[in-house]
């Protein structure tokens, strides 16, 4: 199956080490893939809860489709995320311990089915962003001088 990403979150590349990655459907209602296939969304300060055992994705914006009128549901509202109960049980495991939280990667469509990457992750202190960034400039610099030869 092809797979066509719609939004990525690169800022939690950017905070966050990321330990383990996971895939996971969406529950989404019909205007909702409609402003997706037009990529009207935003990852940015979403973040995945687990609440009696059920995972959910909140603050991820999925933008009001413009010919939904009363079927358009609240942009930010809570969507429940499709996963196997052992699934969940592993990640609260994971979450649950001190540092680590579920944040999502990427959406994109499988096949015809929307899809979201989820990573177990650990906050970056500031020092550690400037070391990686540090280590991201040598390397393109390196890459440059190779070129240019």
């Amino acid at each position: 199956m092809s797979e066509k990403i719609i939004l990525q979150n690169k800022k939690a590349r950017h905070d966050y080490f990321i330990i383990e990655t996971i895939e996971a459907g969406i529950e989404l209602c019909g205007t909702e893939v409609k402003s997706l296939r037009a990529a009207a969304g935003n990852l940015k300060d979403s973040y995945v809860e687990i609440k009696n055992g059920e995972a959910f994705i909140l603050g991820m914006h999925i933008s009001p489709y413009e010919k939904g009128n009363i079927f358009n549901r609240d942009p930010l509202r809570p969507r429940k995320l499709l996963l196997h109960k052992r699934e969940i049980n592993k990640l609260f495991g994971l979450v649950k311990q001190e540092g680590y939280t579920l944040v999502p990667l990427s959406l994109y469509f499988s096949g015809a089915r929307i899809k979201v990457e989820l990573a177990v992750a650990k906050g970056k202190k500031l020092y550690d962003k400037r070391d990686t960034q540090a280590k991201h400039d040598a390397k393109r610099q390196m890459e440059r001088a190779l070129k240019n030869r």
